[in-house]
C-alpha cells in the first residue's frame, strides 16, 4: 500500500478521535460529531485509501451511534429518488454499450464531419461530447480511443513519418476526446454524477425541483460553448494542423462501421426505448399539464426506460430480452452508493446547524458576493483536479448552500456553477477517467496537458461566472 494511503487509514479515524476529544466545542456537541465524521470522510476520499464507495457508507454507521440521525432516516438517503434516476440511466447506458450503439453513433457523426485534419478532429469530439451526455464520460473514452489510435497509425505508417504536423494532430485527437467527455456529461442531469448529487441535495433538504429539461436549458449550451473553445484553443492556439490530408481515416470509419454491420433489432429497440425516454424527459412539464392525474417525474421515466430493456423480450421463443440481470454485473453500483453518503452527509449538516452557523457567519460578514462565488468556482475548480469531483461536491455543495443562504443569493445561482465547475479538470491525468486514459496512450506527456488545461481551466471560471452573474437570473 503506498504512504499517502497508509497515512490516510490511520489519520481519518484519529482526525475523527481527536475532535471527539476537545474539551471544547467548535459548534456544537452533534455539529462537532458531523465535522469528525465529514474530515473522516474526506481523508478517505482524498488519499482513496479504501474505495471512495466504501467511505460513503460511514454517515450510516457513524450518524446513528453519535445520535446525530437515527439509522432509518440516514438510510433514505441511499434509496433516494435521485439514485434512482441515475440507475435507470445506468441501465440506458448499460443497453447502448451491449448493443455497441454507442460506438455505431460515435462512428457515424465523425463519418458526416469530414477528412480533413481539423474536422476529423471536431469529429472525435463531438460524438465523444454526445455520447457523454447520456453514458458515463469514462465509457465515451474507452469506445473513441481505439478508433483515434486507428486513424493515428495511419500517420506513423505514411510516406513522410510522425512530422510535427502530424504529432499536433494526435495530441489534438487525444486531448479533444479527453475533455470533450469531461465537458459533454454537464449537459444532463444523468451525464455525470456531480450533476444528481446536486439535484438530490436540492430536492431532500431545499425542496427545489430541477427538472431534467431545466438542467438541459443551463447544462447543453455551456457544454457546447465549452467543447467549441476547446476545439479552437487546440487546433488554432496550441496544435495547429496545416496541411495534414488524409482521406483514408475515412476508409478506417468506413471498415469500423463495417465491422458493426447493419443496424440490430436490438440496436433498433434500444433506440426506440432511448428515443422515448428522451421525449418524455424534454416534454415531461407539458404532459403532466395535459394528464394532471399522471404526476410523470424525472426518476419515473429513468425507471420506465430501465425496466422496459428487462422487460420487453427481443425474443419471447429464446426467452432473450434486450439486458439481463447478470449483465447489471457492469453497472457502478459503487457510484449509486456514493451519492447515498453525499446526500446523508448532507442531512448531518442540516440538521446538525452547520449550515445555519456556515449561512449566519456569511451574513454577517461584509464579503462581495460576485468576489465569493468566484472563489467557490476556482475552489471547486481546482480541487477536482486533486481528488474526485462526486465526493467533493458531496461535501461543498451543503457548505455552499449555507453561503448562498448567508449571502441572500438565490442557492441555484450559486450552487449550479459551483458544481459545474467539478467537472471541468482540464489540466492533470489523474483528475479524470478521461484525462487519465488518453495520457495512458502514450501521445501525451503531463506538460502538454497541464499547458493546455491551464487555460481551459480559467476560461470555465470565466464562463462560470459569467453564467452566475447574468444567465442563471434569466432562467430561474
Amino acid at each position: 500500500m503506498p504512504l499517502s494511503k497508509q497515512i490516510g487509514l490511520i489519520l481519518g479515524p484519529l482526525v475523527f478521535t481527536i475532535i471527539q476529544l476537545l474539551p471544547f466545542d467548535l459548534i456544537s456537541d452533534m455539529g462537532d460529531n458531523v465535522i469528525a465524521v465529514a474530515l473522516w470522510m474526506v481523508i478517505w476520499w482524498i488519499t482513496e485509501t479504501v474505495s471512495i464507495s466504501v467511505t460513503a457508507l460511514l454517515p450510516l454507521i457513524l450518524f446513528p451511534l453519535l445520535k446525530v440521525l437515527p439509522i432509518e432516516d440516514v438510510g433514505a438517503n441511499y434509496g433516494s429518488p435521485i439514485i434512482w434516476l441515475f440507475f435507470g440511466g445506468f441501465v440506458l447506458a448499460l443497453a447502448l454499450e451491449k448493443v455497441n450503439l454507442h460506438k455505431r453513433i460515435a462512428l457515424t457523426i465523425i463519418k458526416f464531419t469530414g477528412t480533413t485534419a481539423n474536422k476529423v478532429v471536431l469529429g472525435f469530439m463531438i460524438a465523444t461530447g454526445f455520447l457523454s451526455m447520456w453514458i458515463s464520460n469514462t465509457a465515451s473514452t474507452v469506445v473513441m480511443l481505439p478508433i483515434a489510435m486507428s486513424v493515428i497509425k495511419l500517420l506513423i505508417a505514411d510516406a513522410d513519418g510522425f512530422t510535427k504536423q502530424d504529432k499536433n494532430f494526435s495530441l489534438s485527437v487525444m486531448l479533444g476526446i479527453a475533455f470533450s467527455a469531461n465537458a459533454g456529461g454537464i449537459a444532463t442531469v444523468i451525464g455525470t454524477p456531480p450533476n444528481s448529487v446536486l439535484i438530490g441535495l436540492l430536492e431532500n433538504e431545499y425542496n427545489i425541483e430541477v427538472s431534467f429539461l431545466k438542467w438541459m436549458v443551463i447544462g447543453l449550451p455551456f457544454s457546447i460553448i465549452m467543447i467549441t473553445i476547446i476545439y479552437f484553443v487546440m487546433v488554432k492556439l496550441f496544435f495547429p494542423t496545416k496541411g495534414i490530408q488524409f482521406g483514408t481515416s475515412g476508409e478506417v470509419i468506413h471498415e469500423e462501421l463495417a465491422k458493426l454491420g447493419p443496424t440490430s433489432q436490438k440496436e433498433k429497440r434500444v433506440m426506440l426505448i432511448f428515443a422515448i425516454a428522451i421525449f418524455l424527459w424534454i416534454f415531461r412539464t407539458l404532459i403532466n399539464k395535459l394528464l394532471p392525474g399522471l404526476a410523470l417525474s424525472d426518476t419515473i421515466i429513468s425507471m420506465i426506460a430501465a425496466i422496459s430493456l428487462f422487460a420487453v423480450p427481443f425474443s419471447i421463443r429464446r426467452n432473450e430480452f434486450i439486458i439481463s440481470w447478470p449483465d447489471t454485473r457492469n453497472l457502478p453500483w459503487g457510484i449509486l452508493i456514493l451519492f447515498g453518503g453525499g446526500l446523508a452527509l448532507a442531512k448531518g449538516m442540516s440538521a446538525s446547524g452547520i449550515v445555519d452557523v456556515v449561512a449566519s457567519a456569511i451574513a454577517t460578514s461584509e464579503i462581495s458576493i460576485l468576489f465569493t462565488v468566484a472563489l467557490l468556482i476556482v475552489l471547486m475548480l481546482f480541487m477536482t483536479e486533486l481528488m474526485s469531483n462526486v465526493a467533493l461536491v458531496a461535501v461543498l455543495a451543503p457548505v455552499v448552500a449555507g453561503i448562498a443562504i448567508g449571502l441572500e443569493v438565490p442557492l441555484l445561482y450559486v450552487l449550479i456553477p459551483v458544481t459545474i465547475a467539478s467537472s471541468c479538470a482540464f489540466m492533470l491525468p489523474m483528475a479524470t477517467p478521461p484525462n487519465a486514459i488518453v495520457f495512458a496512450s502514450g501521445h501525451i506527456k503531463i506538460h502538454q496537458m497541464a499547458r493546455v488545461g491551464i487555460i481551459l481551466n480559467l476560461i470555465a471560471v470565466a464562463l462560470l461566472i459569467l453564467m452566475f452573474q447574468f444567465v442563471l437570473p434569466l432562467i430561474f
